[in-house]
């Protein structure tokens, strides 16, 4: 089964709100073994939408609508899918109940201009929304399969999950499943990733794509198969291969974040942890203190953004100072130094930089970065340039601090 998607809403357009619905949606489908070939957004636009609908039921067997359920002028799904089709808008008793109970629940009157809600293309079936006043639809017409969701996410997610999907199972829905597993890679960027493993991408059962983010690399490794367990079988001799060629780089799998996996084995190996942050002003305490559990591992942190907090509170000599200057190699190793001695720690990470967009020099430019690790008085520094605006330098500062701490601590801290 192929299936489209159309999202309305001119808010969409205007980037006034996130899609989160259409990233929802591509992953219910991809586990019922639908293909989604292609997601379209359409403003507040009766004609734009009819044509939208038009174009994708040349190619899909599933057309999924969601937004422009609502009571006001510019919600014209329904309109637009009747005028696509040549159907009348018919009263629907569902519909009808779906709008009174949701304000006889809140003992509220009911508008009437929220009585268009009641209205669904002749033919088509409502489905139920115990969360807001828009039912959804649910029509065949002509070999085709016609979808109305509405728009809000915590209304569009369970009518997803609880009616549509199964409502798809006798069309062969879950004949196939597509599963998809997640690598994630830090310390290599995306061309050196797709060199290392050129020789892989072009496979097309299962399949491999990268992607490039900010400090972070992923693959994506999907197989179509009859069932999950054979999808995974399916998967796991590629991702054993690419294992063995980027070992040194995988940190994590899915849902695994780098500070996630740090903290799992700093908390398994009783290793204590304490930082201190000058261009990225807190962000590496940030991330480390957003999983849960931190605090078994993660003393505290230093925000050491002048010279003289450098000096005052994590020891830095004055002299080292005056003689390379905040953004150096000799700066990142005294503030890792001086923070781990300051609490106690196993392990201590400074990082020095420039953020920008001003502060660089030819000799120090705009992205110049060293972070500083000392591992129980073991002390090394790393070098790095990174391009972009000042909070994406800072993010990839502490992916690059992060990423530092788990190649060592992996390596070289036995448990």
């Amino acid at each position: 089964m192929l299936a489209e998607a159309i999202f309305t809403g001119t808010e969409l357009l205007l980037g006034q709100i996130v899609n989160t619905n259409a990233a929802f949606l591509s992953k219910q489908l991809a586990a019922a073994g639908i293909s989604l070939y292609r997601q379209v957004v359409v403003g507040d636009n009766l004609e734009r939408l009819r044509e939208a609908i038009d174009d994708a039921r040349r190619r899909a067997d599933l057309i999924i609508v969601s937004g422009g359920l609502g009571p006001t002028e510019d919600d014209l799904s329904r309109e637009a899918l009747a005028a696509a089709l040549h159907l009348p808008l018919v009263e629907d008793q569902k519909a009808r109940e779906n709008v009174t109970r949701y304000f006889a629940a809140r003992q509220r009157p009911m508008p009437s201009s929220n009585l268009k809600q009641a209205l669904i293309p002749a033919g088509g079936r409502a489905l139920d929304n115990p969360y807001g006043t828009a039912a959804g639809v649910f029509l065949e017409h002509e070999g085709k399969i016609f979808v109305l969701l509405p728009g809000p996410p915590r209304e569009f997610e369970p009518m997803v999950r609880e009616q549509l999907l199964p409502l798809l199972e006798p069309y062969g829905a879950r004949r196939e499943v597509i599963f998809s597993r997640v690598l994630k890679i830090a310390g290599l960027g995306e061309s050196a990733v797709e060199e290392a493993l050129k020789d892989l991408l072009h496979g097309t059962n299962p399949t491999l794509a990268p992607l490039a983010k900010p400090g972070e690399v992923t693959l994506r490794l999907t197989a179509r198969a009859a069932d999950t367990e054979k999808a995974q079988q399916m998967i796991r001799p590629l991702e054993e291969n690419i294992r063995r060629r980027l070992n040194d780089y995988i940190f994590g799998s899915d849902e695994d974040t780098l500070e996630g996996v740090v903290g799992s084995i700093l908390a398994e190996r009783r290793l204590s942890l304490a930082v201190a942050e000058s261009c990225t002003g807190g962000l590496l305490a940030h991330r480390i203190t957003n999983i849960p559990g931190s605090s078994d591992y993660f003393l505290g942190g230093v925000v050491a953004y002048s010279n003289e907090a450098k000096i005052k509170f994590l020891g830095v000599a004055p002299e080292t100072l005056a003689a390379h200057g905040a953004v150096s190699r000799e700066v990142a190793a005294a503030m890792a130094r001086g923070v781990r001695r300051a609490f106690s720690a196993a392990i201590g990470v400074g990082i020095t930089g420039i953020a920008g967009p001003g502060g660089g020099t030819p000799a120090k430019p705009v992205g110049l970065v060293y972070i500083g690790l000392d591992v129980q008085d073991l002390v090394e520094v790393q070098r790095e340039f990174f391009v972009g605006e000042r909070e994406n330098i800072k993010w990839q500062a502490t992916q690059g601090a992060l990423y530092l701490l788990w190649r060592h601590i992996r390596q070289f801290c036995s448990p």
